[in-house]
């Protein structure tokens, strides 16, 4: 109920903010107005929706992004991808570099080249500033009923967007905020060129565009998933494609195949999180089956089956997995952390201790690795060591909520309740739980007793939070 009554808040804040572009203007979105929007509109969505939070899925996600922008050249904003936990089949680019995917569109994955592909090409739209234009010319038709097509696409399926999407086809407004043919080809043509640059082989947006062909050909009616509404056309798009691949078949052939452990990684993790576990193993099981399968592919199965029993607190299991897969991938460190995590839910806290700081050791820019360490030196009752680590994260992590919470343990550990205060406030403030965070700030301000840092910090989030609650 909570997430439903945020969702209607962001259809009109997103009216509120589009509203104010207009007034007294011509009607032209500029950089800069879609800059402020963005930056108002962020923290609606973290309201608004589910988001994978974990340190890991987070880094992962961004560095792909971060990949595909070092070849996409000079930006105007600063981007943010996030993973939304639904089982739609769905991803959307919000203004100014606001790029979130669904759990439901990256488990018909099977290739990291597939992600980068639909990465590439919403990052696409927002370079050739696709999303700008379409709400600059429905603007000019009707604000009113052009945003209603614009809060049913960032919504998704459900009764409110269904309804307000509903409306604005009624209104005959809805195609200038979808994406056109031309824009679509453009964003392909786009992630062809980065992807190329990336080396990476354009199989992998091939792939991806064959998928969505298949589930656009077997949706019937209301069942069409929202993606392939606001993206349409995937099967002019997949011949447009294999049509630029058999051309330059000649320049693609020395292109290597991608490893895919960071990507099967991270969707077996992310999957062990959101599906249901009888169903998960299920699947995890047949494919285990399937004898045309790779031996890294079987072997991150294994993966899955071992974070699954870890959810299930089958801790003999998993461990006895998970040393099979580090005995197959002896230099990725971030298996021993994951390894190290098991140890610590079954009580041996000196084994994940000695895991946990070798994975550090081997990678220091390791967030997972980071947290996990943090989480172990606080268990231990080592707040020194646990804040230094907790620290070392929040500074390359500002916005992962759960720093802030252990924090904020960490501080009523040491009995600095006004610090304490501060980072629940935070904490509550990136969960969406206003009124929490607003006590925990007021709470700190009291104190009188924090650094200008965290005084002029408290001041700036008490006016996002009256910001939100205005608009709620």
């Amino acid at each position: 109920m909570k997430q439903f009554v945020h969702k209607i808040v962001l259809f009109f804040t997103i009216f509120t903010l589009l509203q104010a572009t207009c007034v007294n203007k011509s009607y032209s979105f500029t950089v800069g107005e879609e800059r402020e929007m963005g930056e108002q509109l962020l923290y609606q969505i973290r309201l608004a929706f589910p988001l994978l939070d974990d340190p890991d899925i987070t880094q992962y996600i961004n560095r792909l992004g971060a990949d595909v922008l070092e070849v996409a050249g000079f930006q105007y904003f600063d981007y943010h991808f996030n993973i939304i936990e639904s089982s739609q089949f769905n991803a959307f680019a919000a203004p100014s570099g606001l790029i979130f995917f669904y759990t439901g569109l990256i488990e018909q994955m099977h290739h990291e080249d597939e992600l980068v592909s639909v990465l590439a090409h919403e990052i696409g739209h927002v370079v050739a500033r696709h999303i700008a234009k379409g709400m600059d010319q429905s603007m000019k038709l009707s604000v009113a009923t052009s945003l209603l097509a614009l809060a049913s696409i960032a919504l998704g399926a459900g009764a409110l967007s269904q309804a307000l999407l509903t409306g604005s086809l009624a209104a005959g407004q809805a195609t200038n905020l979808y994406f056109s043919r031309q824009a679509e080809e453009e964003a392909d043509l786009l992630a062809y060129g980065w992807m190329k640059e990336m080396k990476r082989h354009p199989r992998g947006q091939e792939a991806m565009l064959r998928s969505m062909r298949r589930i656009s050909r077997y949706s019937m009616g209301n069942n069409v998933p929202q993606y392939l509404l606001t993206h349409p056309n995937p099967s002019a798009r997949l011949d447009y494609v294999q049509g630029l691949v058999a051309y330059e078949a000649d320049q693609l052939e020395d292109f290597g195949n991608t490893d895919d452990f960071q990507f099967l990684r991270m969707r077996y993790r992310m999957l062990s999180l959101v599906k249901d576990g009888k169903q998960f193993r299920n699947m995890l099981v047949s494919k285990l089956k399937d004898s045309s399968l790779s031996a890294s592919e079987h072997m991150m199965l294994e993966y899955g089956l071992s974070q699954l029993d870890r959810r299930e607190n089958n801790f003999s299991s998993s461990r006895k997995l998970l040393k099979k897969v580090i005995k197959f991938y002896p230099e990725r460190s971030i298996l021993q952390v994951d390894l190290g995590i098991v140890e610590m839910q079954d009580g041996h806290k000196d084994r994940a201790l000695a895991l946990i700081q070798s994975a550090y050791e081997r990678n220091r820019n390791d967030h997972w690795a980071i947290f996990q360490l943090a989480r172990v030196w606080l268990s231990l009752g080592n707040l020194k060591k646990a804040e230094k680590y907790f620290n070392e994260l929040q500074a390359a992590t500002p916005a992962y909520s759960k720093i802030y919470y252990e924090l904020g343990r960490l501080k009523a550990g040491q009995g600095k309740n006004a610090e304490s205060s501060y980072f629940l406030g935070k904490y509550y403030l990136y969960e969406g739980k206003l009124k929490f965070a607003r006590e925990n700030m007021v709470k700190a301000k009291r104190k009188a007793i924090l650094s200008k840092k965290q005084e002029d910090d408290i001041d700036r989030m008490l006016g996002i939070i009256d910001r939100l609650e205005k608009e709620m």
